[in-house]
């Protein structure tokens, strides 16, 4: 009986019909699964030399890379196959957001099973963040008519600085009221407002992120 390999090539993985392989994304840390997409032998192998996921596109036929164009790239932590070699699992750190929606991840959406209650939107903070910027971004590049987030962006930089610090003065009325629940509220416009300077400078929350780990070791 052989002895099954420890490790295989590219040229050993089962693709379909069409030199195809589904590549299912995960997030490495989290495991967050954030999409799936195919790969034929050449984006496998440009994924594992580039350490970025490269795909192939069945619609336009052609090669893609997760995030040239957004930013919203995927750092290649590791790529796993399964027990048949007919299906890829791709560990990756995730900037930003995965699906072109804006969402954090393509599945952002669930069947209402029978007797199960509808879940309760999402209160992690980084999770939050993490769609509320992607939807800032979609404002810059798309400036719906009407959004007011776009007229900040499009406007007078002064303005939105201005803004800023009215929305602190309202922080610190609140919490010198005691008024939890306004605290709350205008802390939350604080945020946004910070952040649409972040996207109109062009700064991530992988940056601020960053900055605050700095200090955190200081």
């Amino acid at each position: 009986m052989d002895r099954e390999k420890d490790s295989l090539a590219i040229d050993d993985l089962k693709f379909d019909d069409a030199g195809l392989i589904p590549a299912v994304v995960q997030q490495y840390d989290t495991l967050e699964v954030l999409m799936v997409a195919y790969m034929n032998r050449e984006s496998v192998a440009k994924t594992l030399q580039t350490g970025r996921t490269w795909f192939w596109s069945r619609s336009r036929q052609e090669y893609w890379m997760k995030g040239e164009s957004s930013g919203h790239v995927q750092a290649v932590k590791n790529v796993l196959y399964d027990c048949d070699a007919d299906c890829l699992l791709v560990l990756v750190d995730q900037t930003g957001v995965a699906c072109h929606t804006g969402k954090r991840t393509c599945f952002y959406r669930s069947f209402e099973l029978p007797g199960e209650p509808t879940p309760p939107r999402s209160s992690d903070i980084g999770e939050v963040l993490c769609e509320l910027y992607a939807v800032l971004e979609q404002r810059k590049r798309d400036m719906p008519e009407g959004s007011y987030t776009a007229k900040l962006l499009l406007g007078h930089e002064d303005k939105l600085l201005k803004k800023i610090g009215e929305e602190a003065t309202e922080v610190v009325m609140a919490a010198k009221d005691g008024d939890v629940g306004q605290l709350r509220y205008e802390i939350g416009d604080l945020v946004y407002h910070l952040m649409v300077v972040m996207v109109r400078a062009g700064l991530t929350l992988e940056d601020v992120a960053a900055e605050l780990a700095e200090r955190r070791r200081a």
